[in-house]
């Protein structure tokens, strides 16, 4: 061995150096300390503190508390399907996503091609097409690129409802989005700041006192106002990612993008599914008002860092849940002024502020 080194040596390669091992002096000895003690925690604990998120305080309702939020690779503020009361209203528009699979992987393959796909390329098809291939290595399924590109077309094309009238997804470009919005905010104390805090069921006399007697979402108050949800702390550090922000008319809306197959029985799957009723109770079943709300405070306190002139009334636009399984273009059915698939609501900007302000805590 040591004659192929020196070839290499020879060579121009690595020197080749010998070590020599030498004596090492005997250390010199200390006296022991006689003043040694065992370390005692004598502080409590705040078990109240926590790095958490929406889907993490819904966890939190159901299980024992953690300290920390997990990281989650894939979406889980959804489930496949929601067991509905409200009947199936309007026009039986088929769902251009009826036969497309539904689970976590296919929600987040969707949400990933909306998130980088550019909606003004002159043919959205070959754009979506383009981008379904690149992100199925990551979550890949049972259906093909093609027939994914197609259906994922109607919804650009579907009207935005009451909040972003007359406008359509395939209107608002790159420039007037603000996609996956990721967040890490502090909550009261969170920050190192000494004080008090505030719980969920907090949130709960605030949309008593802000939100109208007609507002769908006030049945959502019983729901904080009591159980094991409403106790959750609002303690640390609150995290997140927001599908997208958009500008429309110099107004700012939160979006979320939902894959949730609202079918009833084993009937086709159609517009109708989507109804302004039964998207009401898919928000309720599913704790949505509360993401809704910590969304659109974390947008309130974006906006008043980064634009100047910022009045929650002029710019804060409310917020739409687009469940796009019900989105089905130019034809989807319109109830009230409220399309199929879109679930537009507008929290009172002096909500979100009352709400910043108690998270925000003394």
């Amino acid at each position: 061995a040591r004659a192929r080194l020196q070839e290499w040596a020879d060579a121009g390669g690595p020197v080749l150096e010998d070590s020599v091992i030498e004596s090492v002096p005997a250390p010199d000895l200390v006296a022991t300390p006689d003043d040694l003690a065992i370390r005692r925690f004598h502080r409590p604990i705040d078990l109240s503190w926590r790095r958490t998120s929406y889907s993490g305080l819904l966890r939190s309702a159901e299980e024992a508390p953690v300290s920390s939020e997990p990281e989650i690779a894939e979406l889980d503020d959804e489930v496949a399907d929601i067991a509905l009361v409200a009947p199936a209203t309007g026009a039986d528009v088929p769902s251009p996503m009826a036969l497309l699979p539904v689970g976590a992987a296919f929600g987040s393959l969707v949400h990933a091609v909306l998130e980088t796909a550019d909606p003004h390329a002159v043919d959205l098809a070959a754009e979506l097409l383009d981008h379904i291939e690149r992100h199925s290595p990551q979550w890949p399924v049972t259906v093909p690129a093609a027939e994914l590109a197609a259906a994922l077309v109607p919804l650009h094309d579907t009207d935005l409802g009451p909040l972003a009238p007359g406008v359509t997804l395939r209107q608002i470009g790159l420039t007037d989005r603000l996609c996956e919005l990721d967040f890490e905010i502090p909550l009261a104390g969170g920050d190192g700041t000494v004080g008090g805090f505030a719980r969920l069921t907090d949130l709960a006399t605030l949309l008593a006192t802000h939100l109208p007697a007609g507002d769908p979402m006030r049945r959502y108050i019983d729901r904080l106002s009591s159980g094991s949800l409403g106790a959750q702390p609002l303690h640390g550090y609150l995290s997140g990612s927001i599908d997208a922000v958009l500008r429309v008319d110099g107004r700012y809306l939160v979006v979320d993008y939902k894959t949730n197959w609202l079918g009833a029985g084993d009937g086709a799957l159609t517009a109708a599914d989507y109804g302004p009723e039964r998207l009401a109770e898919a928000m309720l079943h599913s704790d949505y008002p509360l993401q809704a709300l910590l969304y659109s405070v974390v947008l309130h306190r974006y906006l008043s860092w980064r634009l100047p002139g910022y009045d929650p009334e002029t710019h804060l636009g409310g917020v739409l849940y687009l469940f796009v399984r019900g989105m089905c273009g130019p034809d989807t059915p319109v109830t009230d002024g409220n399309p199929a698939g879109v679930f537009s609501w507008k929290p009172p900007a002096a909500l979100v502020v009352a709400i910043a302000d108690l998270l925000r805590g003394p």
